[in-house]
């Protein structure tokens, strides 16, 4: 079952819409939004865990969630 945004905001915490919309648009599940959470906080943990690299639609949530450039990353968005 795909996410709703009550799931959303569960997990993220208030996110403004355009961020919204874009989540749902993946059709992902509450746990791959979680799973694509751990890696954008903790991508280094994983592999040395050994796990596979993400993904379909927990790659494209990578993707939405990771700061686009590197100005963002300054700014700790």
């Amino acid at each position: 079952m795909g996410l709703k945004q009550a799931d959303i905001t569960a997990i993220l915490g208030p996110v403004d819409e355009t961020l919204m919309a874009e989540l749902l648009a993946t059709g992902a599940t509450a746990g791959e939004l979680a799973e694509a959470i751990a890696w954008v906080n903790n991508d280094e943990a994983l592999i040395g865990e050994g796990r596979h690299l993400p993904a379909g639609r927990v790659a494209a949530l990578i993707d939405i969630l990771t700061p686009d450039n590197e100005e963002e990353r300054n700014l700790g968005l």
